[in-house]
């Protein structure tokens, strides 16, 4: 049984961390890992959190310790060495 956990405020690892290569409003090629989002306010919280322009790869992310670990340090970490192992391996030719 997965443990469920509330979002963190202040803490939006989950709109820096990751890459999003859909479009997101102000960012119409997507994001690239480890830039925050425009769509976060200043008390980092997402401003299209219940609107349909928000991306669904967003929705698919529910706080867990898995996930949050046990502050936003270690939410980084987490979601950083997670997109490092979801990454797209890319050969080079050379």
């Amino acid at each position: 049984m997965d443990i469920v956990i509330s979002c963190r405020s202040g803490c939006a690892a989950c709109c820096i961390a990751p890459s999003i290569t859909s479009p997101i409003p102000g960012m119409p090629q997507g994001k690239p890992a480890g830039v925050p989002c425009v769509q976060l306010d200043d008390a980092l919280r997402c401003r299209l959190f219940g609107h349909p322009e928000r991306p669904a790869f967003c929705g698919t992310l529910k706080p867990g310790a898995d996930m949050c670990g046990a502050n936003r340090a270690e939410a980084m970490a987490l979601l950083s060495a997670l997109e490092r192992a979801t990454a797209p391996i890319t050969l080079s030719l050379s």
